[in-house]
């Protein structure tokens, strides 16, 4: 098989602006202002983790769970590019994470490290609907 860098490269910066690693650093640091610093490294582990496999679920799961439902390949993309261009218009215009995952970042444990940081912040429904679009199962 073989890979076409450029498409690949299309592919990164497509996932790395739907993630948004930058925009999800405030919502790190207010989940982890009461958890003590030796476990910020195990929080942010557990965050990517749980971010991963979720990630991963629709990867595997996404097109075989629209071909249950009946949903055409083609409208899900085309339902996928309005909901890409409304996340990349509040990324623009308005601010990159709700404050309300700030918010229900203050706890003190790890369990903030699973919601919000993991998901929605990285694993966002903008970064779900970006693996099912990009790789169509192939």
């Amino acid at each position: 098989m073989v890979y076409d860098p450029s498409a690949l490269l299309r592919e990164f910066i497509t996932l790395l602006v739907v993630i948004d690693p930058i925009g999800s650093l405030p919502v790190f640091y207010f989940a982890t202002a009461a958890v003590p610093a030796a476990l910020h490294w195990r929080f942010a582990l557990r965050a990517v983790l749980v971010a991963w496999i979720v990630l991963m679920a629709f990867l595997v799961v996404g097109q075989l769970l629209l071909e249950g439902l009946g949903l055409r390949f083609g409208s899900f993309q085309i339902a996928g590019g309005i909901v890409l261009f409304l996340f990349a218009l509040t990324m623009i215009f308005g601010e990159s994470k709700p404050e309300r995952e700030i918010e229900e970042a203050g706890r003190s444990d790890l369990s903030g490290a699973t919601f919000p940081l993991a998901m929605p912040s990285i694993a966002s429904p903008g970064a779900m609907l970006a693996v099912v679009v990009l790789t169509d199962n192939h």
